[in-house]
């Protein structure tokens, strides 16, 4: 306990300026690929869609009501998998769903602003949109997990189960939270589309290949003192 509590203040503490701008920008990143994957109507990666659906019922935005739930994992990561959290926790539980929002709106206005509210009708349009959008998506995803700042409430039960389920791999915790929160969602209402089942399968393996492959060849974390 001593040592995560540790590694955590490091998180907290010794953070470089420049890695922490980077994160910021690439949680905001995300919630911009998220207003165009709404867009789609594709579908989106799983808690996303599962928070969608409950926003939608609530009557609630879809940051408030993420920012919600994201402060109630957050209290249970902060008792049990203390080690996950960091910088990056704190930006990715509120930037993500109010920067979709914003984006959200600001795409509904160029659109009524050009007669173009239409223009997701196409199938092409939604296709040729969806392929750029996803790629920026994961690509961010990857920076964000690559500045090693900490995770999202969200991932971060997933590493908290892996740790009381050591037997079972962490990939396929992963995939199982994965297909829950999309049950969750379809109990509220949600439409799971060809981009959250592949996502629900895919994300994690294609994040990691990612920050494996091209990401940590680009961007090394900050070194912390020990």
């Amino acid at each position: 306990m001593l040592c995560s509590d540790v590694e955590n203040k490091m998180k907290f503490r010794n953070v470089d300026k420049k890695t922490l701008v980077l994160v910021i920008c690439a949680v905001i990143v995300m919630g911009f690929s998220l207003s165009f994957l709404q867009l789609c109507d594709f579908g989106a990666d799983p808690f996303t869609c599962m928070n969608v659906a409950i926003s939608d019922r609530l009557g609630w935005s879809f940051g408030n009501w993420q920012a919600v739930l994201n402060c109630l994992m957050f209290a249970l990561v902060v008792l049990f998998a203390r080690e996950q959290l960091g910088w990056g926790t704190l930006a990715n539980m509120f930037l993500v769903g109010y920067s979709r929002d914003f984006f959200c709106w600001v795409n509904s206005c160029w659109m009524e602003q050009f007669g173009l509210e239409n223009l997701f009708d196409s199938m092409a349009v939604r296709v040729g949109v969806m392929i750029p959008a996803l790629i920026v998506f994961v690509a961010a995803a990857s920076v964000y997990m690559a500045a090693q700042l900490g995770t999202a409430p969200y991932d971060a039960i997933a590493f908290l189960l892996s740790k009381c389920m050591k037997k079972i791999p962490f990939r396929v915790i992963r995939i199982s939270c994965d297909l829950i929160v999309c049950l969750i969602g379809v109990l509220f209402g949600a439409k799971l589309g060809v981009v959250t089942v592949l996502m629900a399968f895919m994300l994690g393996p294609v994040i990691t290949w990612m920050k494996v492959h091209v990401i940590d060849h680009f961007f090394q974390p900050v070194q912390r003192e020990e």
